[in-house]
């Protein structure tokens, strides 16, 4: 890093790039939007506590708490890897705090209540559902679009932070995350009640273990569509999208449920289907991922021929290996004058120089006029405050 000097720029640097708004000003996240995701998470936290007292009704406190913890193996797998997935360009802790909570209330509560009027129905004396309907039919349609609704309003409401496919494979599997959370407590509670420890071992076994991805698998479709809507329409053509994505995420979950009614080597249908499903999502997210590492890389290299980065800069930004490097630099420096770690600025620097990259792409190909036009002047105030923090 030694092309960092005390004045906030590389060494040599002319004027900022000229912004690309299409008003003048830079568009900053409004009260609006805040007060929004802050009600939605509290709502969706509500609504949370509320099945879980449902729960507890019918497996007692400590059986709740006993499948709740249970339930938080494959949610720690299922978020482990969201992690992973969103190393490159972190999305907001709000928006992922609304999508869990989204993912583990309101669409269970939507499920519920949606089983809940059909039992209502058939007890007045109205046709019910068998048992095959319900789950290759029923589930998959209320439950993916239940959590599909929820990316879609992700993408209304934070569209600024909502870039591309990857970003709704994010945000989708956060909130089947949420989802199979939930349900795994419904799961492992009922095991529990009617088997003991033995059948809830089992039980977890086979929903945490072997497929803790099934929900993000099937949810990860409607998120891709809206990734996509994201780069090409506005929030009424992303209805289309998100009706688009459904299609296959509703499909795959039929398929998984409705196996359980033919197949009777269960094993082998978990190794010819569901394995190769998910060895092609990790394909698809790993390519994905590259994508946003070639975009970071080419319009870092825009910046850094007009000085605002060096090319050593623009490898380091732009590759994983690069980015250890700057960390291992930060570390082997002494703390700033104010006792602040170096480290946490080239965090910073990183970071702001991942969204400044992206906030370029969205202007280049047009983007600006869909959602709110992203900030870059005030992007690149913050990397040269950044800079300053660094060599201070």
């Amino acid at each position: 890093m030694t092309s960092l000097n005390g004045h906030g720029a590389p060494a040599g640097a002319p004027a900022p790039v000229h912004p690309l708004w299409e008003n003048g000003q830079p568009a900053r996240a409004g009260t609006a939007a805040v007060v929004l995701a802050a009600l939605g998470i509290v709502i969706g936290a509500f609504l949370l506590l509320a099945v879980l007292a449902y729960f507890a009704v019918a497996f007692g406190v400590a059986g709740v708490g006993i499948a709740a913890v249970s339930a938080l193996v494959p949610l720690v797998i299922v978020l482990l890897t969201v992690r992973w997935i969103d190393r490159w360009e972190p999305e907001p802790r709000t928006a992922l705090w609304f999508a869990f909570l989204w993912g583990a209330g309101a669409s269970v509560v939507i499920a519920l209540l949606v089983d809940l009027s059909l039992q209502i129905s058939a007890s007045a004396g109205g046709p019910a559902p068998s048992e095959f309907t319900a789950s290759v039919v029923q589930a998959p349609l209320v439950e993916e679009g239940a959590k599909g609704f929820g990316v879609l309003l992700i993408l209304w409401f934070a569209r600024r932070y909502f870039d591309g496919p990857l970003d709704g494979v994010v945000y989708a599997a956060t909130v089947a995350g949420g989802f199979a959370f939930t349900e795994n407590i419904l799961y492992f509670g009922n095991s529990l009640v009617e088997g003991g420890s033995t059948q809830l071992g089992s039980t977890l076994l086979v929903r945490g273990i072997f497929s803790p991805f099934a929900h993000v698998m099937f949810t990860t479709c409607t998120g891709l569509a809206l990734g996509l809507a994201a780069r090409r329409t506005g929030p009424i053509g992303a209805i289309g999208f998100f009706l688009l994505g459904l299609i296959p995420a509703v499909m795959l979950h039929a398929l998984w449920n409705g196996a359980f009614y033919f197949v009777t080597d269960l094993i082998s249908y978990y190794l010819l289907v569901q394995v190769p499903l998910f060895l092609l999502a990790v394909v698809l997210v790993v390519l994905l991922r590259r994508h946003e590492r070639a975009i970071t890389r080419a319009h870092l290299a825009e910046y850094a021929e007009v000085g605002w980065f060096t090319p050593g800069e623009v490898d380091l930004l732009s590759t994983w290996t690069g980015r250890r490097r700057a960390l291992a630099w930060a570390r082997s420096q002494p703390a700033a004058a104010d006792g602040s770690s170096r480290v946490g600025a080239m965090r910073r620097f990183v970071r702001d120089s991942t969204r400044l990259a992206h906030t370029r792409h969205r202007l280049v190909v047009g983007r600006s006029a869909i959602g709110s036009a992203p900030d870059e002047q005030s992007l690149l105030v913050s990397i040269s405050e950044d800079r300053r923090a660094l060599v201070s």
